[in-house]
This record gives C-alpha cells, structure tokens and sequence, in this order.
C-alpha cells in the first residue's frame, strides 16, 4: 500500500475510535469493595474520597465535561440529549482534516469548474483566460461578483506571499476547505441541537468521511457554493435562528445557484405556516435580496458594460428557452442513484428510506414516552432531500454536481435512519440486548466509511494523471521572448487550467478532435475585452472552426495514449520524428476496467486488474530544437 493509501487509512481508523470508543466500549469498572463501619479510620478516608469524586463529578458536568470522561463543549453537552457527541475543537479539526486533504489531493471532475470558474478568475487577476460563452455579455449568465469573492483574497495572496500562481490555486482551494468546515461544523452544531448527539455524531461521521463531500467541498462551483450557505442555513434554522437562516438561503439562491431556493420551501413552510412568522419571513427576504443583489448587480453591470441580473439570465436560459441545458446530453433516471452510491455507497440507500424507517420506529411508542420532540421535525428537515430528488430525476439532463446541494441532507438522512433502525432492532425480543443496535450501527458505519476512503483514494491513484502532468510544466526550461503554445485535443475537458502554466509567456490553443462542441476562447487582451460582444459564440452548443489550430504550430501537447487511435485522434507519441514524450503517468482506461474495482480502490486488485493508458505531456522536437538552438536553452 502506498504512503497516501496507509496515511488514510490510518487516519480514518483513529477518526472512527476517537467518535465512538466513549459510548461502545466504556473505561472499566472498579471492582466491588465492601464497606467499612462509618468510624473506621479507612471508611472515613474512603468517604471523603468519595465526596471528592462527587464534587469533582459535578465540576465536570458544569463545565460540560460527558459522564466517560470525554470533553465536550458545555453547548453540545447541554444540547446532545444525553448522548455523548463530539465536542466543537474535535469535530472542527475532524473536518478541516478531511477539507484540507481535498484540497490537495482532490480532482477535478467537471471542466464547468475549469473554464467557467478557474479559467474567469485567472483572467480578472492576471488579465489572460479562455472566455466561454456564458460570459459573453450578449448572454452574460454567470456572475463576475461571484468570482470576486475568491479572487479578492488571491490578489492579497499574489501580491503579499508569493507571485506563483500555482501556489495561488492551492490557496483558494485551502479557503474553499476552510469555508466547508466551518459550514459543515455550524450545521453539525444544529443537528445536535435539534436531534440530539446520536444523530449528530452519525451525521458529522458521513460528512468526514463521505466521497461525495470530500469531492464537492472544495469544487470552484456554484453548486458546491450553495451547498455551504445551505448547510449554515440548515444550521441556523435547527438552531431557530430564522433570521440568519433566510439570509443564508438567500445568499445559496442569489449569489450561488437560483435553483437552490427549492430547498428553502420547508424552511418557509416552517417559518410562516407552523410558527405563523410571516412578517419576519417577508421582512428578511427583502433585505437579505437587497444585502445580495445590490452590489451583484453593480459589479455585474459594469463588467459586462449593460445592466445584468446574472441568476435571472440563469434561470431564463435553463427554464425558458426551447433549447436549455438538454444541449449538453442527457441522462436516464437511474442517474442520481447510481452517483449518490458512489459518492456515499451505504448512507445513500440508508437516506432513500430515512422517513419510513423513522415512522416505522415510531408505531407503538407510548404516548407518554420521554423523547424530547426536536425543535424542527426530523420529516420536515428531510422533506427538501426528497423534494430535491423528484424534481430533478425529472430533468434530462443530469450531472453530478447538482446534487451537491443535498449532501449534508444526505449525511442527516442517514443518521436519522441509523438511529431509527437501532430503535427498531432494539424491540425485538431475541436481539434486543443493550449493545448489539449499537454495535449495528457502528457496522455499518464503518462499512460505509470505508467505502468512501476507497473511493476518495482511488479518485486520487486513478485519475490524478491530468493534474500531475501539468505539474511537469513548471520544470522546464524557462521561455524566451516568444510565446510557448500549449496544446489540447480530445482531453481538452479535463485541463486543470492557466494556474498551472509557468508564466504570461504561455498560451493555450486547441486541436482538432471527435468533440463536436463549442469550446472556450481566449479572453481579449484589451481593457474592455469583457464588455465586447464577439459574434463567434452561441448558445446553441455548435462547434465553432476558429477554435482550433493545426498541432504543427504547437511547442507542447498533452494526449492520452488510448488503445485504438483515429484519424481524427491519432497517437502523437507514436510520431517520434514530430513529437518526443518528456513526461507520462499511468491513468484510467474505464472501458477496459471492471466496474466495481474502477468504482472503489482495492489494493492490489484495482492495480492489477485495470487497465492504464499513459497520460502524456509531448514537445514538439522540431519547433523546440530550432528555438534551442537560436537561444542555446539546455534540454529538459
């Protein structure tokens, strides 16, 4: 097993036994002594020993201190219900363990994030990027506001610790990591609140542990955006801070993704129907949509040099229009559930049957039983998941990243699932013994935990390739005056993006391939280059010739060695005489690989049983070997 591999697996088990060693396998008891007579000189030691033990007991319990000797803070121990949680530092660190791991070995898994977030931000810092369509001000779809909150800090970053640009694109996705704990961390705090530590510390589990939040968290997307502000507005909401909780759905819809305020239904429906707050919810609608919308559309505007409300061009395109997003391919029903396994493989079949497991565990319970009703009901906190499921099953077109939205109401779902199933185990006569729903659902999160690490690993060793050989960029030699070429062909959609080129001196083109698309163009290099109205995009989706140069004039190339070439996509390596490989990594051919061992890394297996193309950056001998020797630059 590799050093990446044995780090993280290691670093899940001491996770799992640092959540759920105090309540499974509790400190042994003393043996029985027996007492001694009131005046004995032992008995009265003994005595005050005790007294002792119960002062400090109460010290403990005041400072928020559980019953096992494990520190909790003195909110989550007067909000957990008796369960025993983790405490905020633990929980913090947990998920900005798991977020900064992301943040350095994640992938990118949608070139939206590339040429609509990464590829905008490096042109508004350093003034070069390819421009798609959805930033031409003729259709003016996406918000340069929105790029602006991380490009503010980079900026400060670029020009305070290091010009590297490389380094600048870690950093923002450091801060993406940092602003998902932090959202992750308030939600967590709420579902204690609400549903008590049981639920909390299974809910805190899937989100530290879960592929599809260690993937989203730190993804430069709008989606992944609004997945945050919903997990603060969740939080706040559990927390019944319904002012707080309006601004935060407010900021997901407006300043993220506008399909977002489906979510915020339940949270309205609960607001204004169950607690009768409707001038509260009005009230802080509009200001929340004036805080939002007022300096969005300033920036916006003056950008795009006309008045823009970019969400509202949004959702007039996708909603509206005879075309839309179908244009991008579609996708059958079983979709979303093939993801959701993949990205939380048990948890996702346990959040599909969350409500009938917790209305099954409920018939029979006494009336006057103790349970504390929580301050929101568990089915209408999970009534938005499965609104958010059946409206876009519906669609046709389908992608992973929207449902990044649900993932923390995916992680609740679950554990309120867990939680019911260990309720119902618990009746049955012959297995209701006080630790087996316990050691239940300890199995079963631990399966699905392990699932998820090898699904996150194999993401890592199965498709890092791309970012690892524009990584090799930055070892070559440094450029001359003239502008180095940079070219891709049939892997143009997985191109990490300009951060990753060494300097201004490099530029990056296309070449002809079997995509039959529109792709992205290179910004103007003039002042005013956002606000011009280029007539060669559209919004159609239709390929555009002017795209793509011949590979003749490019200095570098990167190809993936695919077993059975064509003209359209032949193996450049192979052409020895035009094209030398100076750097290769193994990478994932899917169509020749098993599902499940291409789907979730197995040691050795997954190793040998796949099958790996080499991913392979080119330069171009003879336009190199002419411009070395014109300038004398040594060999890479």
């Amino acid at each position: 097993m590799d050093p990446v591999s044995t780090a993280t697996f290691l670093y899940s088990v001491s996770l799992l036994s640092t959540y759920f060693s105090p309540p499974i396998f509790p400190p042994p008891k003393l043996l029985h002594t027996p007492e001694l007579p009131p005046d004995h000189p032992l008995g009265v030691s003994r005595g005050r020993q005790r007294v002792g033990r119960q002062e400090q007991s109460t010290r403990r319990n005041r400072k928020g201190d559980n019953s096992q000797g494990y520190k909790t803070s003195p909110e989550l121990a007067r909000l957990s219900k008796g369960h025993w949680c983790p405490g905020t530092a633990t929980a913090l660190k947990a998920l900005l363990s798991a977020r900064l791991c992301a943040a350095v070995w994640g992938i990118i898994t949608d070139c939206d994030e590339t040429f609509n977030y990464w590829e905008p931000m490096h042109y508004v810092l350093y003034g070069k990027g390819l421009q798609t369509w959805e930033y031409a001000p003729q259709f003016a779809l996406r918000s340069y506001f929105y790029l602006l909150l991380y490009a503010a800090p980079a900026w400060l970053y670029d020009a305070i610790v290091t010009s590297n640009r490389l380094l600048v694109f870690f950093f923002v996705r450091c801060l993406l990591a940092l602003l998902g704990a932090a959202c992750n961390l308030y939600f967590y705090k709420g579902v204690v609140a609400a549903y008590g530590g049981k639920v909390g510390r299974c809910t805190l589990c899937l989100m530290v542990f879960s592929a599809g939040m260690f993937s989203a968290t730190t993804a430069f997307l709008p989606s992944s955006f609004a997945m945050q502000a919903v997990s603060c507005g969740l939080g706040a909401w559990l927390h019944r801070q319904y002012q707080l909780s309006i601004l935060c759905y407010a900021v997901a819809a407006l300043l993220g993704w506008p399909f977002v305020a489906l979510l915020g239904v339940p949270v309205a429906y609960d607001i204004v129907i169950r607690r009768g707050k409707l001038k509260t919810f009005v009230l802080w609608s509009v200001l929340s949509a004036l805080i939002i919308m007022v300096p969005m559309v300033q920036v916006d505007s003056q950008y795009y040099g006309r008045p823009v409300v970019a969400p509202l061009n949004l959702l007039l395109y996708n909603v509206f229009t005879s075309h839309g997003p179908n244009l991008y391919g579609t996708e059958a029903w079983t979709f979303y559930f093939i993801n959701g396994f993949l990205n939380f493989n048990l948890a996702f079949v346990l959040a599909l049957f969350a409500l009938p497991l917790m209305w099954l565990s409920r018939i029979g319970e006494p009336a006057s039983s103790s349970r504390v009703q929580p301050s929101v009901p568990a089915w209408l906190s999970l009534s938005a998941m499965y609104l958010w499921l059946a409206v876009f099953l519906l669609q046709p077109h389908k992608e992973e990243r929207f449902l990044f939205p649900v993932y923390p109401l995916v992680c609740l779902a679950a554990a309120i699932a867990l939680e019911s199933t260990e309720r119902l185990v618990s009746r049955v006569p012959v297995l209701g013994s006080t630790s087996l729903p316990v050691y239940l659902t300890l199995t079963l999160l631990v399966s699905s935990s392990t699932l998820s690490v090898s699904r996150s690993v194999g993401q890592y060793r199965c498709y890092h390739a791309p970012m690892d050989v524009f990584l090799e960029l930055q070892k070559l030699p440094p450029t001359d005056s003239v502008t180095m070429r940079l070219c891709l062909g049939k892997e143009w959609h997985r191109f990490p993006s300009s951060f990753f080129l060494p300097d201004d001196k490099w530029e990056v083109r296309f070449i002809k391939s079997s995509f039959r698309g529109q792709l992205p163009q290179p910004f103007l290099s003039s002042s005013d280059a956002t606000t011009v109205a280029r007539d060669n995009f559209n919004d159609l989706n239709l390929e555009v010739q002017d795209r793509y140069v011949s590979p003749e004039t490019c200095h570098y190339l990167v190809d993936q060695d695919v077993p059975q070439p064509s003209a359209e996509e032949p193996l450049y390596s192979a052409r020895s005489q035009t094209w030398r490989t100076i750097a290769s990594v193994p990478f994932l051919d899917k169509l020749r690989s098993p599902v499940l061992l291409r789907a979730f890394y197995v040691p050795y297996l997954t190793d040998v049983h796949c099958a790996f193309n080499n991913y392979t950056l080119l330069e171009n001998v003879s336009m190199l070997h002419t411009r070395r020797k014109a300038t004398r630059l040594p060999s890479p």
